[in-house]
């Protein structure tokens, strides 16, 4: 199915003025004036990033399609998925993934490293398998089973190939079924997307995302995802996501339904961006739309997607491109690894920038969550964020009250 994008950009990679890839090694490296130096094997993964940053613009495959597939599953074949990347999530995680692939095509991308060159595929039938994951969990017998059901960490749960169809509409559905057929159930629902206002907006059947969010409150929490970054560069990494300022409109509508939506997932964050102004720029404007804990993340990327990312940031910024790889290749840097083998920013340079946000947004008011991986990774006492912290948010930023309802 063709589908004309909820929101895109007239500027896109493919068609952004003046821009030439080019091989990021030892030379290029020293060009830009980086005081850097990366082993071999770093140097190799930057080059052979820049020969796919070449075959990908020239083959049109670096962003994805606008169009999707249908297909159905057989709901007690599927495997359920347990979100717990460091095996310290605060309870028993259920991931709800009912789209292989995404069709926002965030450049970063976590989950493919920024590649999006599959045939984007939806469930049709994925809220049967919801049912049967709710039924076995927290159905009758099981209720007081504390349990996160998490929609959804491996794609956008509210994109173009969920809404058009239906599929979204179809699982909060199930979840509503649910809490009827089991009023004392624990179950909760656990979003974390990139949706603006018009996602939220979107109706199937005469009935709005919105409207069956509040039919939910007190079960569910809602949590924006947004990055931190200069504007065009973010334009250019999440071709078809919201704009920031429809994210926070849709904060604005979750909470004006009554739905818990006062959490953020704030990644990536780019950090040589990340200077004091910024912070309260960016940070005033969460607190405004009513935010009141966050969870920070730095860009981490493979070195093969670090030589697309950082090219197109010198495009904006050469000076940013620079400390980009200053902050990245350091070999004393090559075991800060995230899953999947992603490089994280330098320690000490992470460990400043948390310091540096918290500090700001604890005169705010606003309270920080930390996943078990970077609080082991960068020395982060209890003491300095505690692992259930003053208001109520814990790692991936779950409300820990929501199971006191």
């Amino acid at each position: 199915m063709q589908f004309k994008a909820f929101y895109s950009r007239p500027v896109q990679v493919y068609n952004l003025p003046g821009f030439r890839p080019a091989t990021v090694d030892r030379r290029y490296l020293k060009d830009i004036g980086a005081d850097v130096e990366p082993s071999d094997a770093t140097v190799e993964g930057l080059v052979r990033g820049s020969q796919m940053l070449a075959d990908k613009l020239a083959a049109r495959t670096l962003i994805p399609q606008t169009s999707f597939e249908t297909e159905s599953i057989d709901p007690l074949s599927v495997i359920p998925e347990i979100h717990n990347y460091t095996g310290r999530c605060p309870a028993l995680t259920y991931e709800i993934n009912p789209v292989r692939g995404c069709g926002v095509g965030c450049q970063y991308c976590l989950v493919t490293d920024g590649v999006h060159v599959q045939n984007l595929v939806a469930y049709d039938n994925y809220h049967l398998y919801v049912r049967e994951l709710l039924d076995r969990f927290n159905g009758p017998g099981s209720e007081n089973s504390n349990h996160y059901y998490y929609f959804s960490p491996k794609t956008e749960a509210f994109q173009e190939a969920t809404l058009l169809t239906g599929i979204a509409h179809r699982i909060l559905l199930e979840f509503i079924d649910h809490f009827e057929r089991c009023p004392q159930s624990r179950a909760r629902l656990f979003v974390a997307s990139k949706a603006g206002a018009r996602h939220l907006q979107h109706k199937w059947n005469g009935v709005s995302v919105l409207e069956l969010f509040g039919r939910l409150r007190g079960k569910m929490q809602f949590n924006t995802s947004v990055s931190v970054m200069p504007d065009a560069f973010r334009d250019i990494l999440e071709p078809y996501a919201a704009p920031l300022s429809e994210r926070l409109e849709a904060v604005r509508l979750c909470r004006e339904a009554g739905v818990q939506a006062n959490s953020a997932l704030v990644q990536p964050i780019v950090i040589p961006y990340l200077t004091e102004d910024r912070i309260a720029e960016f940070f005033g404007a969460l607190h405004s739309a009513g935010i009141i804990n966050y969870k920070p993340e730095f860009l981490t990327a493979c070195m093969e997607n670090l030589a697309l990312l950082g090219q197109y940031l010198g495009y904006f910024d050469k000076d940013l491109e620079r400390q980009l790889y200053e902050a990245y290749l350091s070999p004393s840097n090559a075991d800060h690894l995230k899953q999947r083998g992603r490089t994280a920013p330098d320690r000490a340079l992470s460990i400043a920038a948390i310091n540096r946000m918290a500090s700001f947004t604890d005169s705010l008011g606003m309270s920080v969550s930390i996943c078990y991986w970077v609080r082991k990774q960068l020395g982060i006492s209890e003491e300095t964020i505690p692992l259930v912290n003053r208001n109520g948010f814990q790692c991936l930023g779950y409300q820990r009250r929501l199971f006191d309802v």
